[in-house]
């Protein structure tokens, strides 16, 4: 049973910090960090535009990690909110309820991201069949439930 943990936290582990290795050396060429990229695929998903607190859900980051994400995009004309007019000046609707749209550039950036990850998935992918690859993230989905559901026993002491 030990070796089973010591397997499946060392390889995760192991896996989020070259993911960590990636994601900098890549996003480096446009100033971005993983945070960042993964709210401009989340926002590429949902062309309609998605509302700051259902990029938390989608990225599982919490309000103050997507927060600064957003503030950092538009700032690099990345994003915009669509606020309607009765509810300008109103700061708390601003952040939170403004649907949040990606630019032309942040479209374009976004694309780029998402070719970027693509070749990465099919280089890590190499040797694995899709039928092994199709088994694996339905058992680390499974585990990751599971997960959840124990650590919900635990009560919330710990943010995410």
């Amino acid at each position: 049973m030990e070796s089973r943990y010591e397997l499946l936290s060392g390889s995760i582990s192991s896996m989020y910090h070259d993911i960590q290795k990636i994601e900098r050396t890549e996003m480096a060429q446009y100033g971005l960090k993983g945070p960042h990229a993964q709210c401009l695929l989340a926002m590429k998903k949902h062309p309609e535009g998605i509302t700051a607190a259902r990029l938390c859900e989608v990225c599982d980051k919490d309000k103050a990690a997507v927060s600064r994400s957003i503030l950092y995009l538009e700032q690099k004309n990345y994003l915009t909110r669509e606020i309607p007019a009765e509810r300008e000046g109103r700061q708390m609707a601003k952040h939170y309820r403004a649907p949040l749209a990606l630019t032309e550039e942040g479209s374009r950036i976004a694309r780029e991201i998402a070719e970027k990850v693509d070749r990465v998935l099919e280089a890590v992918s190499r040797g694995v069949s899709e039928e092994d690859r199709t088994i694996m993230y339905a058992a680390l989905e499974q585990i990751n439930r599971n997960l959840r559901a124990l650590c919900e026993a635990y009560g919330d002491e710990e943010p995410r």
